[in-house]
């Protein structure tokens, strides 16, 4: 698909210049952001927090070469006196706020400018205190500046970066902290997801040097700062990073940790892990070690267990001493006791077989695009459990790690899938994608490594996996991969024929993503067992390991009703999905392990002539209003919740009449 941009008379060698040097800096920037660690920014005694979201100064770069605004050092003076500027939400997609169509597609520089005050506690000159900036995510280039002064640079939108900001803000207290951000969202061959510039240079059809993003994902490029900007501090001396992991059996559990310290060589470090109700359970001390947990409360997801979602809080507090003063540093980290495994025919949580009944998400709604909204988040949650869905992929990139706490609390299993979407170009599969493919795994998995929802990685979604340069790109991703978390199984999603998918022999478990009588025989429900029986049997014959209809799906307009059924209406989006489930029924009494929908809600596209304001094939309108298929699934997902024999005799007993609202109301009041 294609974003158009119009561009100026010089535009095409200024802007392809840019890219390449973006693309260049972004080897030396993503390398950097990987080392020490990225714990989420949480309140302690020895911590303190400040949310920059809100309003925030925002200039688009209309210049010929997108180049203005580094040209002029827009940076080193407020926003506002470069020229006029506009009020822009944060967290938010800068597409839809205004009416603007030049910004709604924009492709280049955007400059977003915040002025804020800090306590004077943190401005001491003693610097005893750190003063760190952090970005939930931007997409995709970030250059970020303070007070004129450059402090970091970060490539690839959906993942945090932070720097340290002590030395500036602490030369001059009292003085405004001027943050400016350089956001690019060009994407190229070699980015994550990848991308190209088209220009367009027929002048009877087109306007002087004007160009569009192509891209090869079926969902909108929104851009701007999407999560949640904050500073917060540390003592010079810190805790940087802890690393856990968990087994167990039925009477005791072990939990394996490792804690990095920053700022000094002399230091302690005392750990406390706590139940729910408070109750210390385990003690320990030193940088690494493990806690013995007797008679644990295991990590169990939704309908899995009556309290589904239980988590342990370690408290981490180090003492050292810096320039002979005393410093103490308290981080907690909510921990998750649980176990994953896969075999040739199940995926194990606890050792008992776990069937994913979910959905693929986006981040997508009106006006904000993929900015961070907690009414957003929260009612798609409640949608969710009253689904009856224990799971959801990250379709396809990673999500906020504000979804990803209430996944923690709520047992909401995920599958984490990296930005690899749309590689599809054999440019895409070199050395120096492979490269930056390596880099935005180590990322991910700092982040969310210590998360017990998180159960499997997802490296790609949909690659062009039968060009043979695949071989070797999915073998090593894979490798590093594993290499950096052992302790879960990876995968990516094919759309691939089996017998020509070079990267399938290295995945732990088969993810397959088929539209049988919608993208080809369309209008042909007929033909879905036999398709779909002979997809799984290919599949499991030549790799023997366990498989996930990761999607599958049809689009349906709101309020469009056709009987016989006939395509877009919601009667063929139900009768679709009906032809699938009597297969999967089937299948998962054998090597099928989970069915994920496409999609949990319709979301933004590109415009296109099979895209009527984006793809419709949510089972909730964009507005997370049910269609006819959401009942569909609910009823489905609730009976297979009961013919589960891990659930509590309460919701066992329940009669199939009531099984829908009669589960729903006990599990909700447990949560």
């Amino acid at each position: 698909m294609a974003a158009a941009a119009p561009c100026g008379a010089v535009g095409q060698c200024r802007l392809q210049l840019l890219v390449l040097v973006a693309a260049a800096a972004a080897g030396r920037a993503a390398a950097a952001t990987v080392r020490g660690g990225m714990l989420y920014p949480r309140e302690s005694p020895s911590r303190e927090l400040k949310e920059l979201g809100g309003i925030w100064s925002f200039r688009a770069d209309f210049s010929p070469g997108r180049d203005a605004g580094f040209e002029q050092r827009w940076y080193r003076q407020p926003l506002r006196q470069t020229g006029p500027v506009i009020d822009m939400p944060v967290p938010a997609s800068f597409n839809d706020i205004t009416q603007d169509p030049h910004l709604e597609n924009y492709i280049g520089w955007v400059w977003y400018e915040k002025e804020v005050l800090l306590p004077q506690r943190w401005l001491q000159d003693d610097f005893s205190t750190r003063v760190v900036l952090r970005f939930g995510s931007a997409h995709y280039y970030s250059i970020v500046w303070v007070n004129g002064v450059q402090v970091v640079e970060h490539e690839g939108g959906h993942l945090p970066f932070e720097a340290d900001i002590s030395r500036i803000v602490q030369r001059s207290p009292g003085v405004p902290c001027r943050i400016t951000v350089a956001l690019n969202n060009t994407l190229t061959l070699h980015t994550l997801p990848p991308g190209s510039i088209q220009y367009m240079n027929d002048k009877t059809r087109y306007p002087k040097n004007y160009f569009v993003q192509n891209t090869r994902f079926d969902f909108f490029n929104y851009a701007g700062i999407h999560r949640p900007v904050v500073l917060y501090t540390t003592p010079s001396v810190y805790i940087d990073d802890i690393t856990v992991t968990t087994t167990s059996s039925e009477s005791v559990a072990m939990v394996q940790y490792q804690i990095s310290v920053v700022g000094s060589e002399l230091y302690s470090l005392s750990l406390s892990l706590r139940d729910q109700e408070g109750k210390v359970v385990a003690t320990g001390s030193g940088p690494a070690g493990e806690l013995k947990v007797p008679n644990p409360n295991l990590w169990w997801p939704y309908l899995m267990h009556e309290s589904p979602g239980y988590r342990y809080f370690l408290e981490v507090k180090m003492q050292a001493q810096a320039s002979g003063v005393p410093q103490e540093d308290i981080y907690t980290l909510p921990v998750g006791i649980r176990t994953v495994h896969v075999t040739s025919t199940q995926f194990l949580i606890n050792g008992k077989p776990f069937y994913f009944h979910g959905v693929n998400k986006h981040e997508d709604a009106d006006i904000r695009g993929k900015g961070l909204d907690w009414a957003l988040i929260v009612k798609d949650f409640n949608l969710l459990r009253w689904l009856g869905a224990n799971s959801f992929r990250t379709s396809h990139y990673p999500y906020a790690e504000e979804i990803m706490d209430l996944c923690d609390t709520y047992g909401i299993v995920v599958i984490d899938e990296c930005p690899g979407v749309g590689i599809k170009m054999p440019e895409s599969f070199g050395n120096k994608s492979l490269q930056h493919h390596l880099v935005v795994m180590e990322e991910l998995i700092r982040r969310d490594k210590n998360r017990p929802s998180v159960v499997m990685w997802s490296v790609a979604n949909e690659p062009a996996s039968e060009l043979p340069p695949a071989a070797y790109y999915f073998k090593t991703l894979i490798a590093h991969t594993k290499a950096l978390d052992p302790s879960r199984p990876v995968t990516f999603v094919s759309d691939t024929n089996y017998a020509l998918d070079h990267g399938a022999p290295y995945v732990d478990v088969i993810c397959v993503n088929s539209y049988f009588s919608w993208y080809h025989d369309s209008g042909h429900l007929e033909v879905i067992p036999l398709q779909l029986t002979a997809q799984f049997e290919n599949w499991y014959k030549t790799y023997q390991k366990p498989i996930i209809q990761s999607e599958y799906g049809a689009d349906s307009v709101p309020g469009l009703h056709s009987d016989p059924p006939a395509m877009f209406s919601e009667e063929y989006q139900k009768a679709l999905l009906k032809e699938y489930h009597s297969v999967f029924d089937k299948k998962r009494k054998e090597y099928v392990i989970g069915e994920l929908i496409w999609n949990f809600a319709d979301f933004m596209t590109n415009q296109g002539v099979t895209r009527v304001l984006g793809n419709k094939k949510g089972i909730f309108t964009r507005q997370r209003q049910p269609k006819s298929a959401a009942f569909v699934l609910r009823e489905r997902y609730w009976k297979i919740a009961n013919e589960s024999s891990c659930l509590p005799p309460i919701i066992k007993s329940l009669s199939s009449q009531h099984v829908v609202h009669g589960i729903t109301d006990y599990i909700i009041s447990l949560v």
